[in-house]
């Protein structure tokens, strides 16, 4: 396509794709700048040249420069920093390829359409996964902590609910079982990820394991410690286990290129059938045994 032929709409297109590129761009450079870590920081700077390679390619189209929106370069670098810098970047990236395959069919006549592309779905993507994070490396003992916790938890408090039928003692047992179980699943990580002799610490391992088990559990049992209804309770106390469900696979999909409704699904089926079961089995011991509290 002849630069000069160019027409307002398309000159727009590109336009929203440069302004992509040069927030990414600066974005990029201010993680980097800010990391400790050199292979990190020198991944980042790796991205960012590229970046401002693609920027260039569109400016040649639109004849124009397009100022960085500073609002959007700073809230990825706080996505980045609280959340992690791969789900940070990657967010973002994601972001910068939805507008990429939105306008993909009316860039056909641009000659460098899919060599820009196939760097940001390629190349792009390997540098990131370069990207070396504590916390990414250890996933896997907050998935084991979180996993554990929610399906044990949910089960457990469902059992006591009709069991005691009384919020403070539900919450007082939720603690004392949720607080041992997690030391059982930090002792346990610790033990299994030294006997792998793998790239992992396991005591950071065990931490990690431990840490997640404990969050968990203090959530799902803050319902009952504010509720005097057991049973209005109990359900936010699902509603949350299904939150927390929800929030995490969500980073995990974005940080680790998972599928997120698969996994999203699984979790809560798991987590809500276990609960389900005590609930029903919590009824069934009182009327057995006349339990009464």
């Amino acid at each position: 396509m002849n630069i000069s032929s160019l027409d307002a709409q398309l000159s727009k297109e590109l336009q929203v794709l440069q302004q992509d590129e040069i927030d990414s761009y600066h974005t990029y450079l201010k993680l980097a700048s800010m990391l400790k870590d050199e292979q990190n920081r020198q991944v980042l700077q790796k991205i960012a040249h590229q970046e401002m390679v693609h920027y260039n390619t569109w400016k040649r189209y639109t004849q124009a420069d397009v100022q960085p929106n500073w609002v959007k370069v700073q809230f990825y670098y706080w996505i980045a920093k609280l959340f992690g810098l791969t789900f940070g970047v990657k967010l973002m990236e994601k972001s910068e390829e939805k507008a990429q395959n939105d306008y993909r069919h009316h860039l056909a006549n641009i000659p460098e359409i899919e060599k820009v592309l196939h760097e940001e779905e390629v190349h792009e993507n390997q540098l990131l996964n370069m990207i070396d994070e504590e916390s990414l490396r250890y996933a896997g003992s907050v998935v084991l902590g979180l996993n554990d916790a929610l399906v044990e938890l949910t089960g457990a408090l469902a059992g006591f609910t009709f069991a005691f039928q009384k919020s403070s003692i539900i919450a007082l047992a939720g603690l004392i079982t949720g607080i041992s179980a997690s030391f059982s699943m930090a002792a346990s990580e610790y033990l299994s990820t030294k006997a792998e002799a793998g790239e992992q610490d396991p005591v950071k391992s065990a931490i990690y394991t431990g840490i997640a088990y404990i969050v968990t559990v203090v959530l799902l049992v803050l319902p009952f410690l504010i509720f005097s209804n057991y049973l209005i309770a109990l359900a936010i106390a699902l509603l949350t286990a299904i939150l927390i469900i929800a929030i995490f696979n969500y980073y995990i999909s974005i940080a680790k290129d998972f599928p997120f409704s698969k996994r999203f699904i699984e979790m809560t089926l798991i987590s809500l059938g276990v609960a389900t079961f005590s609930f029903v089995l919590g009824l069934i011991i009182r009327r057995v045994f006349g339990i009464e509290i």
